[in-house]
Formats: structure tokens, C-alpha cells, sequence
């Protein structure tokens, strides 16, 4: 999943203003389906599927079916052809086939930014799976969920969101409730619920302690909550979302947000020193060297400030 921290800062001391970057769920601007959500399939012509995930509900590998793959070729370099070809396939197909039409209808519509139509796929493939493809309803309703929150209908996004995130736990897989809760908390911390997005993240991390975005998304709300210190404080979460991904530049100008704001202020140095040579030249590292500009160099009759 593409890395990118959420949340917007409620308070900067000593007049700084530091504002967190990336897109807000509640204002639009989502990068894309997940790749974990997207669940291409092989060709049908392909005798060594090895997909980790099937394709719903195994589509049948006869010359109808063949266009799933047409259809999924086309995204990057014609999204609209596929948008097309997906519309003609869906209106004219019925059960499993026409639920892959939705999901590359879906895929389409993404690429477009055409987030109502991704909604409309999306959710008519989830309603239209079988009840005992617990696995699959997951998926198409976490992606609906997220063509919700970018269309801006925060309500829907939730309510589809958990209940993807009810038939993940029905699935067992601990990937796909992982998803859902986080895309969940995002949604719940644009509408205010900023407690009951940090146990949405909560159960994130518990589910998928490798993914080091969630740590990231889990450290900034606990930031906005100025909880900084201790097991269950910001600086353990973005210390372990720095384990986890090293040079990742958004972790490491959170790492500095999080260190001014528990009066670590040469620590804070440190780390938008840091983002400017991971990635110099981008976006977070012209943040970094904003918030560098506000706060001022080091005094040199200043006593030196390191974290316990």
C-alpha cells in the first residue's frame, strides 16, 4: 500500500505551523486501489496459475471469460477502453462473470477518477458475490468503501467499510480485515471519531505488525491525541514504523513532528535532516526544510536535547 500519512495536525507548538501531508479521506484525493485489493488473475489461458489470492470464485477458462484479461490489460494504457469494455460485459453477462465485469468496471473508473461509477462497480460486485465467498465480499466492499470516502460520502464509506471488515473475520484473513480497518480509521478520523479511529489501528497493527503505514497513521492519531510517551505513545509507534521501513520519507518527518511536540527539538532536527537526504529534491523534503526554516538552527550556547 502506498505510504502516506493522513491526518492533520490540531496544534504546533511555539507557533509553528506544521501541518501533516497527504491526501485527507474526507476532501478526496485517493491514490488508487491497494494492490493487495486489486486481485488480478492470471490469464485463464495460463496453466501455472500460482495467484496467492484466486480470482472470484475461480471464472471458468473458456473464450468468454478470456476478456477479464483484456480487460485489466487495458488499464494502464487505456483506462476508458476498459472502462467501455467492462460496461458492454457487465450488461450482458449474469452471475460470477458479470461480478468480474464490476471489478474491472470498478478498476476503470478509479484510473478515470470517476468515483461514483467505482461505488456503483464496486458495490454491485460485493452485493452480487455469493454469501459464501466471505473472502471476496471483503474485497469489493473495502473497495467500495474507499471510492466512498474519496467521493466525499463519508457515511457510506463507513458503514461499507465495516462490513468489509465483518466478512474478513468471517474469511479469516488477517490481510483484508487489516485493510479495512485501517482505510476505516481513516474515515472515522475525518469525522471526528479520532478514539475509535485509533482502535481501528489498533487492531491494524495487531493484525499485520509488518506493515509499517499503519504504525505511521497509528503515530500521527496519537500525535493529534498528545500521547507521546510510553509503550502505547507516538514515539513507539513511529519508532517501530521506522524499523519497519527506513527510508521511507514520510516516516521520518513524522518522527520529527512527534519529537518537537515531546520537546525534542534537535531530535527534530535530525529527522527533516534525514528526509532531505532520503528523498531531496520532493515534496516531504520541502516540508522538512520548511519546518527546519521556522524552528532555526541550533543555538551553540543551546544544552544539547536527546530522547531518554
Amino acid at each position: 500500500m502506498i505510504l502516506t500519512a493522513l491526518f492533520i495536525s490540531a496544534m504546533a507548538p511555539a507557533g509553528l505551523m506544521i501541518a501533516q501531508v497527504g491526501p485527507n479521506p474526507a476532501t478526496g484525493g485517493m491514490p488508487g486501489i491497494p494492490e493487495e485489493l486489486r486481485n488480478r488473475p492470471p490469464r485463464p489461458d495460463r496453466a501455472d496459475r500460482d495467484s496467492s489470492e484466486p480470482a472470484p470464485f475461480a471464472p471458468p477458462r473458456n473464450p468468454e471469460s478470456r476478456w477479464l484479461s483484456d480487460c485489466l490489460d487495458q488499464l494502464a494504457q487505456d483506462p476508458a477502453r476498459a472502462h467501455t469494455i467492462a460496461q458492454i460485459q457487465r450488461n450482458a453477462v449474469t452471475g460470477a462473470d458479470r461480478v468480474l465485469a464490476n471489478h474491472c468496471l470498478g478498476l476503470a473508473s478509479v484510473e478515470l477518477q470517476l468515483w461514483q461509477d467505482a461505488l456503483t462497480a464496486f458495490g454491485a460486485a460485493r452485493d452480487e458475490t455469493p454469501a459464501d465467498e466471505p473472502r471476496m465480499r471483503a474485497r469489493f466492499g473495502t473497495m467500495a468503501g474507499l471510492a466512498a470516502s474519496t467521493a466525499g460520502d463519508l457515511e457510506r464509506s463507513e458503514a461499507l467499510l465495516r462490513t468489509a471488515k465483518t466478512d474478513a473475520a468471517t474469511a479469516a484473513s488477517a490481510p483484508l480485515e487489516a485493510i479495512a480497518s485501517s482505510e476505516l480509521a481513516r474515515v472515522l478520523v475525518a469525522r471526528g471519531a479520532l478514539e475509535e479511529g485509533l482502535v481501528e489501528l489498533e487492531n491494524a497493527t495487531f493484525l499485520q505488525p509488518e506493515i509499517a503505514e499503519n504504525w505511521l497513521l497509528k503515530a500521527t492519531l496519537l500525535r493529534r491525541l498528545e500521547r507521546f510517551e510510553g509503550t502505547d505513545g507516538a514515539r513507539t509507534a513511529i519508532d517501530r514504523a521506522g524499523q519497519l521501513a527506513p527510508d521511507n520519507p514520510l516516516i521520518a518527518l513524522e518522527a520529527g513532528i512527534i519529537a518537537l511536540f515531546s520537546g525534542y527539538e534537535d531530535e527534530a532536527r535530525g529527522h527533516w535532516t534525514a528526509v532531505q537526504e532520503l528523498a531531496p529534491g520532493s515534496a516531504p523534503a520541502q516540508t522538512a526544510q520548511d519546518y527546519l526554516a521556522q524552528i532555526g538552527p541550533l543555538s551553540d550556547d543551546a544544552p544539547g536535547q536527546s530522547a531518554p
